[in-house]
């Protein structure tokens, strides 16, 4: 069985030996990766409907079909890529059908929002210096899943949200900027608020950069 396919700032210099910046000649083509909530997806999606982005999303890849970001996409109109991994013997398999349909859409950007698998050599050949990630934490600290809850956890006074570019490692790519949070005197729930929120405006800001 296939997927299924359906029609302020610490700010960090972008690499620019082995990582490709993108330069604008026309509207680009963005995918974003998404596994859950999709929140940071819609926040991609709004900015680019709003023009504040001169680009597109042209596809969104999901490796739930049912995740809440299956919802989300409903109001944009975007062509979407739900699949299960355990419908394929192996990663190698479904990410070669996913590079199918990121040349089809003529993409140019991949953006990981909340996608909970760690790419292969398939995805990474094909676009080397073409797939960023967002991560909640001032990496390298707090690497990997519940990034929020372990800060606040251990008790850091800040925190923060992380863009840089995918590599092999779990969250260890160069980093493209960063911005802190400020723990104190929040819940845990406070803090998850406050990232979210500077989430949704730094993946923007660094998808801006890039293009």
């Amino acid at each position: 069985m296939r997927g299924s396919f359906a029609i302020s700032y610490t700010s960090y210099p972008v690499p620019h030996t082995s990582h490709q910046i993108i330069n604008m000649t026309h509207k680009k083509h963005i995918a974003v990766f998404a596994s859950g909530n999709g929140s940071n997806f819609e926040a991609i999606a709004g900015a680019c409907a709003e023009k504040r982005l001169n680009a597109e999303v042209a596809l969104l890849v999901c490796d739930n079909p049912d995740a809440h970001v299956i919802k989300r996409v409903e109001k944009f109109n975007i062509p979407v890529f739900k699949f299960r991994p355990k419908d394929y013997a192996t990663k190698a398999d479904y990410e070669t059908e996913i590079v199918q349909l990121l040349k089809k859409n003529n993409v140019d950007l991949i953006c990981l929002a909340g996608y909970m698998r760690l790419v292969s050599d398939v995805l990474l050949n094909e676009y080397e210096g073409k797939i960023i990630n967002i991560h909640p934490s001032l990496l390298p600290a707090f690497k990997g899943l519940n990034a929020i809850e372990q800060a606040f956890e251990y008790g850091v006074k800040i925190t923060g949200v992380t863009t840089h570019f995918v590599d092999k490692t779990m969250d260890g790519g160069k980093i493209i900027e960063q911005v802190a949070v400020p723990i104190e005197n929040c819940s845990l729930e406070e803090l998850k608020e406050r990232i979210h929120a500077v989430e949704h405006e730094l993946y923007v800001r660094t998808i801006r950069k890039l293009l």
